[in-house]
Protein backbone atom coordinates (compact mmCIF):
# COMPACT_ATOMS: atom_id res chain seq x y z
CA UNK A 1 0.00 0.00 0.00
CA UNK A 2 1.10 3.58 -1.08
CA UNK A 3 1.54 5.43 1.97
CA UNK A 4 2.98 8.66 0.23
CA UNK A 5 0.54 11.35 1.60
CA UNK A 6 -1.82 12.67 -1.52
CA UNK A 7 -2.30 16.88 -1.69
CA UNK A 8 -5.54 17.99 -1.69
CA UNK A 9 -6.80 19.43 -4.99
CA UNK A 10 -8.41 21.73 -2.87
CA UNK A 11 -5.73 22.72 -0.60
CA UNK A 12 -3.49 25.74 -3.23
CA UNK A 13 0.33 25.80 -1.20
CA UNK A 14 0.51 28.44 1.49
CA UNK A 15 2.53 30.90 -0.95
CA UNK A 16 -0.41 30.92 -3.12
CA UNK A 17 -2.89 31.53 -0.15
CA UNK A 18 -0.90 34.37 1.40
CA UNK A 19 -0.22 36.91 -2.65
CA UNK A 20 -4.00 36.24 -3.11
CA UNK A 21 -4.84 37.55 0.54
CA UNK A 22 -2.66 40.19 -0.55
CA UNK A 23 -4.26 40.82 -3.45
CA UNK A 24 -7.41 40.73 -1.73
CA UNK A 25 -6.28 43.56 0.65
CA UNK A 26 -5.16 46.05 -1.96
CA UNK A 27 -8.21 45.24 -3.52
CA UNK A 28 -10.31 46.19 -0.54
CA UNK A 29 -8.28 49.86 0.14
CA UNK A 30 -8.96 50.60 -3.64
CA UNK A 31 -12.63 50.56 -3.16
CA UNK A 32 -12.58 51.84 -0.31
CA UNK A 33 -10.29 54.98 -1.45
CA UNK A 34 -13.04 55.15 -4.69
CA UNK A 35 -15.97 55.52 -2.15
CA UNK A 36 -14.34 57.89 -0.47
CA UNK A 37 -13.80 59.93 -3.73
CA UNK A 38 -17.25 59.01 -4.57
CA UNK A 39 -18.24 60.70 -1.55
CA UNK A 40 -15.74 64.05 -2.38
CA UNK A 41 -18.00 63.94 -6.10
CA UNK A 42 -21.16 63.95 -4.46
CA UNK A 43 -20.07 67.10 -1.74
CA UNK A 44 -18.91 68.88 -4.43
CA UNK A 45 -21.77 68.34 -6.83
CA UNK A 46 -23.86 69.75 -4.06
CA UNK A 47 -22.01 72.55 -3.35
CA UNK A 48 -21.21 74.11 -6.31
CA UNK A 49 -24.00 73.68 -9.66
CA UNK A 50 -20.87 74.40 -12.06
CA UNK A 51 -18.63 70.93 -10.86
CA UNK A 52 -20.41 68.45 -12.73
CA UNK A 53 -19.06 69.34 -16.39
CA UNK A 54 -17.45 67.54 -18.76
CA UNK A 55 -15.06 70.58 -19.03
CA UNK A 56 -14.85 70.77 -15.49
CA UNK A 57 -14.13 66.94 -15.22
CA UNK A 58 -11.17 67.87 -18.17
CA UNK A 59 -9.98 70.39 -16.25
CA UNK A 60 -9.21 68.86 -13.23
CA UNK A 61 -7.65 65.93 -14.96
CA UNK A 62 -5.56 68.85 -16.72
CA UNK A 63 -4.60 69.89 -13.39
CA UNK A 64 -3.53 67.06 -11.66
CA UNK A 65 -1.47 65.29 -14.62
CA UNK A 66 1.75 67.34 -13.59
CA UNK A 67 1.67 65.85 -10.36
CA UNK A 68 0.14 62.60 -11.09
CA UNK A 69 3.39 62.04 -13.18
CA UNK A 70 5.67 62.93 -10.69
CA UNK A 71 3.73 60.80 -7.83
CA UNK A 72 4.04 57.65 -10.25
CA UNK A 73 7.81 57.68 -9.55
CA UNK A 74 6.89 59.06 -6.30
CA UNK A 75 5.01 55.69 -5.81
CA UNK A 76 7.82 53.16 -6.93
CA UNK A 77 10.10 54.73 -3.84
CA UNK A 78 7.45 54.37 -1.50
CA UNK A 79 6.75 50.62 -2.20
CA UNK A 80 10.36 50.28 -2.30
CA UNK A 81 10.46 51.45 1.52
CA UNK A 82 11.74 54.65 0.81
CA UNK A 83 10.59 57.87 -0.85
CA UNK A 84 11.89 61.36 -2.66
CA UNK A 85 12.04 64.65 -1.44
CA UNK A 86 14.06 65.84 -4.15
CA UNK A 87 11.86 65.78 -6.89
CA UNK A 88 10.91 69.12 -5.39
CA UNK A 89 13.68 70.25 -6.86
CA UNK A 90 14.45 68.22 -9.58
CA UNK A 91 11.27 69.11 -11.89
CA UNK A 92 11.94 72.79 -11.74
CA UNK A 93 15.68 71.98 -12.92
CA UNK A 94 14.01 69.69 -15.63
CA UNK A 95 11.70 73.20 -16.53
CA UNK A 96 15.04 74.97 -16.67
CA UNK A 97 17.06 72.68 -18.57
CA UNK A 98 14.63 72.45 -21.29
CA UNK A 99 13.83 75.58 -21.49
CA UNK A 100 17.92 76.53 -21.95
CA UNK A 101 18.07 72.91 -24.64
CA UNK A 102 15.30 74.54 -26.62
CA UNK A 103 16.49 77.99 -26.73
CA UNK A 104 19.98 76.47 -28.06
CA UNK A 105 18.66 74.92 -31.00
CA UNK A 106 18.34 71.21 -29.90
CA UNK A 107 14.64 70.91 -30.82
CA UNK A 108 11.92 69.30 -28.73
CA UNK A 109 13.74 65.60 -29.22
CA UNK A 110 17.44 65.66 -28.34
CA UNK A 111 16.07 68.54 -25.19
CA UNK A 112 14.13 66.19 -23.76
CA UNK A 113 16.30 63.40 -23.94
CA UNK A 114 18.77 65.80 -22.62
CA UNK A 115 15.86 66.70 -19.44
CA UNK A 116 15.41 63.00 -18.92
CA UNK A 117 18.97 62.25 -18.61
CA UNK A 118 19.73 64.69 -16.25
CA UNK A 119 17.17 63.44 -13.92
CA UNK A 120 18.22 60.04 -14.19
CA UNK A 121 21.45 60.98 -13.12
CA UNK A 122 19.69 63.31 -9.73
CA UNK A 123 18.09 59.68 -9.40
CA UNK A 124 21.52 57.67 -9.98
CA UNK A 125 23.05 59.90 -7.23
CA UNK A 126 20.19 59.38 -5.00
CA UNK A 127 20.31 56.02 -5.26
CA UNK A 128 24.00 55.47 -4.52
CA UNK A 129 23.92 57.88 -1.69
CA UNK A 130 21.13 55.58 -0.26
CA UNK A 131 22.56 52.25 -0.94
CA UNK A 132 26.36 52.68 -1.13
CA UNK A 133 27.07 55.15 2.10
CA UNK A 134 24.12 53.91 3.62
CA UNK A 135 22.47 57.54 4.66
CA UNK A 136 18.65 57.57 5.19
CA UNK A 137 16.41 58.60 2.10
CA UNK A 138 14.72 61.45 4.32
CA UNK A 139 18.57 62.68 4.63
CA UNK A 140 19.90 62.22 1.50
CA UNK A 141 17.17 63.43 -0.66
CA UNK A 142 16.63 66.58 1.28
CA UNK A 143 20.06 67.03 0.71
CA UNK A 144 19.82 66.81 -2.93
CA UNK A 145 16.82 68.98 -2.62
CA UNK A 146 18.52 71.56 -1.85
CA UNK A 147 21.34 70.91 -4.29
CA UNK A 148 18.66 70.42 -7.24
CA UNK A 149 16.72 73.54 -6.17
CA UNK A 150 20.26 75.52 -6.21
CA UNK A 151 21.04 74.70 -9.36
CA UNK A 152 17.71 75.44 -11.02
CA UNK A 153 17.95 78.85 -9.99
CA UNK A 154 22.03 78.91 -10.70
CA UNK A 155 21.85 77.78 -14.20
CA UNK A 156 18.54 80.24 -14.81
CA UNK A 157 20.43 83.43 -13.10
CA UNK A 158 17.52 83.49 -10.90
CA UNK A 159 14.86 84.36 -13.80
CA UNK A 160 12.10 83.08 -15.89
CA UNK A 161 13.99 81.97 -19.35
CA UNK A 162 11.24 81.77 -22.04
CA UNK A 163 10.84 79.57 -24.76
CA UNK A 164 11.97 81.66 -27.89
CA UNK A 165 10.17 78.64 -30.42
CA UNK A 166 6.26 78.22 -29.12
CA UNK A 167 6.62 74.96 -31.13
CA UNK A 168 8.73 73.28 -29.10
CA UNK A 169 5.76 73.71 -26.02
CA UNK A 170 3.91 71.39 -28.34
CA UNK A 171 2.81 68.83 -25.13
CA UNK A 172 0.49 71.72 -23.91
CA UNK A 173 -1.43 71.58 -27.31
CA UNK A 174 -4.96 69.75 -27.80
CA UNK A 175 -4.58 66.24 -29.19
CA UNK A 176 -8.86 66.49 -29.73
CA UNK A 177 -11.73 67.98 -27.80
CA UNK A 178 -9.97 69.47 -25.31
CA UNK A 179 -7.49 66.66 -24.28
CA UNK A 180 -3.44 68.26 -24.15
CA UNK A 181 -0.93 65.54 -25.12
CA UNK A 182 0.62 66.20 -22.25
CA UNK A 183 -2.54 64.35 -20.44
CA UNK A 184 -2.66 61.33 -22.66
CA UNK A 185 1.43 61.17 -21.74
CA UNK A 186 0.27 60.89 -18.50
CA UNK A 187 -1.94 58.31 -19.06
CA UNK A 188 0.15 55.97 -21.00
CA UNK A 189 3.04 56.25 -18.41
CA UNK A 190 0.52 55.41 -15.87
CA UNK A 191 -0.49 52.08 -17.93
CA UNK A 192 3.00 51.18 -17.96
CA UNK A 193 3.66 51.65 -14.50
CA UNK A 194 0.94 49.43 -13.98
CA UNK A 195 2.47 47.13 -16.01
CA UNK A 196 5.52 47.65 -14.59
CA UNK A 197 4.64 46.56 -11.16
CA UNK A 198 1.83 44.03 -12.31
CA UNK A 199 3.11 41.71 -14.21
CA UNK A 200 7.07 42.34 -14.54
CA UNK A 201 9.80 40.48 -12.58
CA UNK A 202 10.83 43.88 -11.66
CA UNK A 203 7.09 44.93 -9.81
CA UNK A 204 7.56 41.88 -7.79
CA UNK A 205 11.04 42.79 -6.71
CA UNK A 206 10.08 45.99 -5.97
CA UNK A 207 7.39 44.99 -3.48
CA UNK A 208 9.87 42.22 -1.94
CA UNK A 209 12.38 44.96 -1.18
CA UNK A 210 9.90 47.09 0.67
CA UNK A 211 8.61 44.33 2.89
CA UNK A 212 11.52 43.11 3.90
CA UNK A 213 14.97 44.04 2.69
CA UNK A 214 17.23 41.42 4.12
CA UNK A 215 14.65 38.69 3.40
CA UNK A 216 14.92 40.21 -0.21
CA UNK A 217 18.78 39.71 -0.28
CA UNK A 218 18.97 36.27 1.03
CA UNK A 219 16.24 35.49 -1.94
CA UNK A 220 19.02 36.27 -4.24
CA UNK A 221 17.59 39.92 -4.91
CA UNK A 222 19.71 42.72 -6.06
CA UNK A 223 18.59 45.00 -3.72
CA UNK A 224 20.70 47.84 -4.12
CA UNK A 225 20.41 47.69 -7.93
CA UNK A 226 16.55 47.77 -7.23
CA UNK A 227 16.65 51.03 -5.48
CA UNK A 228 19.09 52.42 -7.50
CA UNK A 229 16.61 52.21 -10.70
CA UNK A 230 13.64 53.04 -9.09
CA UNK A 231 15.16 56.41 -7.49
CA UNK A 232 16.26 56.71 -11.02
CA UNK A 233 12.82 55.99 -12.52
CA UNK A 234 11.24 58.77 -9.79
CA UNK A 235 13.56 61.37 -11.19
CA UNK A 236 13.71 61.07 -14.52
CA UNK A 237 9.43 61.23 -13.99
CA UNK A 238 10.23 64.35 -12.15
CA UNK A 239 12.30 65.88 -14.97
CA UNK A 240 9.46 64.63 -17.35
CA UNK A 241 7.09 66.97 -15.28
CA UNK A 242 9.22 69.70 -15.20
CA UNK A 243 9.28 69.90 -19.17
CA UNK A 244 5.34 69.68 -19.04
CA UNK A 245 5.54 72.77 -17.24
CA UNK A 246 7.69 74.62 -19.56
CA UNK A 247 5.62 73.42 -21.98
CA UNK A 248 2.24 74.92 -20.16
CA UNK A 249 4.20 78.33 -19.21
CA UNK A 250 6.06 78.13 -22.92
CA UNK A 251 8.93 79.24 -20.10
CA UNK A 252 11.37 77.69 -17.51
CA UNK A 253 11.66 78.52 -13.90
CA UNK A 254 13.19 77.83 -11.26
CA UNK A 255 10.18 78.12 -8.52
CA UNK A 256 7.55 76.64 -10.13
CA UNK A 257 6.94 72.52 -8.81
CA UNK A 258 8.47 73.55 -5.57
CA UNK A 259 5.30 71.74 -3.48
CA UNK A 260 5.65 68.68 -6.12
CA UNK A 261 7.16 66.52 -2.67
CA UNK A 262 4.72 67.07 -0.74
CA UNK A 263 1.84 66.65 -3.08
CA UNK A 264 2.73 63.46 -4.73
CA UNK A 265 3.82 61.89 -1.17
CA UNK A 266 0.31 62.81 -0.17
CA UNK A 267 -1.45 61.32 -3.10
CA UNK A 268 0.55 58.13 -2.78
CA UNK A 269 -0.35 56.93 0.79
CA UNK A 270 -3.86 58.59 0.42
CA UNK A 271 -3.85 55.70 -2.07
CA UNK A 272 -3.21 52.97 0.12
CA UNK A 273 0.63 52.59 0.00
CA UNK A 274 2.36 52.40 3.45
CA UNK A 275 5.64 54.43 4.38
CA UNK A 276 7.23 51.14 5.84
CA UNK A 277 7.13 50.12 2.61
CA UNK A 278 5.72 46.56 0.61
CA UNK A 279 2.22 48.42 0.19
CA UNK A 280 0.85 50.17 -2.95
CA UNK A 281 -0.12 50.63 -6.07
CA UNK A 282 -0.52 52.47 -9.37
CA UNK A 283 -4.25 52.22 -9.21
CA UNK A 284 -4.77 54.05 -5.71
CA UNK A 285 -1.66 56.31 -6.77
CA UNK A 286 -4.26 57.66 -9.07
CA UNK A 287 -7.27 57.89 -7.19
CA UNK A 288 -5.14 59.52 -4.26
CA UNK A 289 -3.99 62.56 -7.06
CA UNK A 290 -7.70 62.99 -8.42
CA UNK A 291 -9.01 63.19 -4.41
CA UNK A 292 -6.12 66.08 -4.50
CA UNK A 293 -6.92 67.54 -7.69
CA UNK A 294 -10.45 67.46 -6.66
CA UNK A 295 -10.70 69.07 -3.53
CA UNK A 296 -8.69 72.36 -4.51
CA UNK A 297 -10.62 72.20 -8.00
CA UNK A 298 -14.37 72.43 -5.51
CA UNK A 299 -12.68 75.12 -3.20
CA UNK A 300 -12.08 77.25 -6.03
CA UNK A 301 -15.53 76.85 -7.31
CA UNK A 302 -16.54 77.30 -3.84
CA UNK A 303 -14.63 80.48 -3.85
CA UNK A 304 -12.52 79.59 -0.68
CA UNK A 305 -9.18 81.01 -0.63
CA UNK A 306 -6.21 80.00 -2.31
CA UNK A 307 -3.70 79.41 0.87
CA UNK A 308 -6.86 76.75 2.10
CA UNK A 309 -5.54 74.31 -0.41
CA UNK A 310 -2.36 73.94 1.15
CA UNK A 311 -3.84 73.61 4.63
CA UNK A 312 -6.40 71.03 3.30
CA UNK A 313 -3.71 69.16 1.85
CA UNK A 314 -1.50 68.67 4.80
CA UNK A 315 -5.09 67.56 6.88
CA UNK A 316 -5.13 64.84 3.86
CA UNK A 317 -1.67 63.50 4.04
CA UNK A 318 -1.90 63.33 8.40
CA UNK A 319 -5.52 61.76 7.56
CA UNK A 320 -3.38 59.51 4.70
CA UNK A 321 -1.31 58.32 7.20
CA UNK A 322 -3.34 58.04 9.52
CA UNK A 323 -5.51 55.57 8.10
CA UNK A 324 -2.39 53.62 6.28
CA UNK A 325 -0.96 53.31 10.38
CA UNK A 326 -4.39 51.69 10.90
CA UNK A 327 -4.74 49.43 8.64
CA UNK A 328 -1.29 48.49 9.51
CA UNK A 329 -2.15 47.52 12.38
CA UNK A 330 -5.59 46.03 11.57
CA UNK A 331 -3.84 43.93 9.55
CA UNK A 332 -0.70 42.27 11.94
CA UNK A 333 -4.13 41.53 14.76
CA UNK A 334 -5.60 39.68 11.94
CA UNK A 335 -2.40 37.85 10.98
Amino acid sequence: MNDTPIMSATAPPSGFEANRAKAVRRLVQTLGIGFFYILVLVFFSIASGNFFTYSNALNILTNVAVIGIVALGQALTIISGGFDLSVGGTMPLGAVLFALFSNAGYGFPLSSALVLAAGACVGLFNGLVITKLKINPLIATLGTLSITSGLAFTVSDGVTIPLTDAADGWLADFAFNGVSYYLLAFAVLAGAMAVLLRFTLFGRMLYSVGGNREASHLAGIRVDAVTVAVYMICAALSAFAGIVIASQLLAGSATVGSDAALSSIAAVVLGGASLTGGIGGIGGTLIGVLILGTIANGMVLMQVPAFYQQIATGAILLLGVGFARLRESLSQRAG
